[in-house]
């Protein structure tokens, strides 16, 4: 038999996401996020590799996968909001990938949670992008610009994963002063302290 995918986090021909890289997601501990933050998975180990896939190797087909862990994370935590956006990346980002990986996320969460799913930002210019610098300067974070229909209510804004906090601290500043009731921020992974960068891989 000839599979047409590979696992995204191993390689393995068969599933998107093999059996032992379910397991291995499921069993992570919960990860130490910069304040404020809700985050499903440490960005080591095999999450890593998963979402590396994800990001950079167009295994789309996890995204599912991915919001299912964070919408979970979310319950335990007793998070309620009422609509869900996301953290754009770059223009020049979205056209080498083919897609934004945070929004393909936040249409899943919102899917699995019932919710309506609104583009509420765009990040202001081109900027440098935060993957693969050191994490001294990701403090400062990219500007956004939020869209004038922001509603005044719980707006949920996704990443796939967060290092020091500053773009989803970015996200959420613009969408307060847009209007929104309050901003919960949300990723799928948070990079363990000491972990300076997330680095492509071919």
């Amino acid at each position: 038999m000839i599979f047409a995918t590979q696992c995204a986090g191993c390689d393995v021909p068969g599933a998107p996401l093999c059996r032992t890289c379910r397991f291995a997601l499921v069993a992570r501990v919960i990860p130490s996020a910069p304040a404020g933050v809700i985050a499903a998975v440490p960005f080591s180990g095999r999450a890593r590799q998963v979402l590396l896939g994800f990001k950079y190797r167009n295994r789309r087909a996890i995204a599912a996968h991915l919001a299912g862990l964070l919408v979970n994370r979310m319950a335990r935590s007793g998070t309620c909001v009422d609509v869900v956006t996301w953290a754009p990346t770059s223009g020049r980002r979205r056209r080498s990938r083919g897609f934004d990986q945070a929004e393909l996320i936040a249409r899943q969460v919102a899917r699995q949670l019932g919710l309506p799913c609104r583009r509420l930002l765009e990040r202001d210019g081109q900027g440098d992008p935060q993957t693969g610098q050191r994490r001294a300067s990701r403090f400062r974070g990219p500007v956004f610009r939020a869209h004038p229909q922001v509603p005044r209510a719980r707006v949920l804004v996704v990443d796939d994963v967060v290092t020091t906090g500053a773009t989803l601290a970015s996200a959420a500043t613009a969408l307060r002063q847009a209007g929104a009731v309050d901003v919960v921020r949300a990723a799928v992974a948070a990079t363990p302290a000491g972990q300076s960068s997330v680095r492509r891989v071919a």
